[in-house]
């Protein structure tokens, strides 16, 4: 499967899973440990990792493998390699503003390319 088909699959898992605002960053780009990285709202804390462990079941058959995972009640980042997924619930992804993060890296990268 190519990256995009992989990212397809999770963005489709996270939809049919009720996840919100769901939001995926190409990186490929950027100086960033990944070259994709998925975001979306969990609902409440078990949510959160219900989405995961969804994820994991829909994923692993289809080849996927999960390098390593930080899980908590808030949040989830699952690393995929050249994928990176956070889950998490919206608090969380207010106060850390990783959107805004990945945004200026991609903004910074081009501006780079550019001079």
């Amino acid at each position: 499967m190519t990256i995009e088909e992989r990212i397809e699959t999770i963005v489709n898992v996270l939809d049919e899973k009720k996840a919100e605002e769901i939001e995926v960053f190409n990186l490929d780009d950027a100086d960033y440990i990944a070259d994709r990285v998925v975001i979306a709202n969990s609902l409440n804390l078990k949510h959160t990792q219900a989405l995961f462990d969804q994820l994991k079941e829909a994923l692993k058959p289809k080849g996927e493998t999960f390098l390593h995972a930080d899980t908590s009640d808030e949040w989830v980042v699952a690393d995929l390699g050249d994928i990176l997924v956070h889950i998490m619930i919206p608090e969380y992804r207010q106060r850390y503003s990783l959107e805004q993060f990945l945004s200026e890296l991609v903004e910074n990268q081009k501006k780079a390319k550019e001079a």
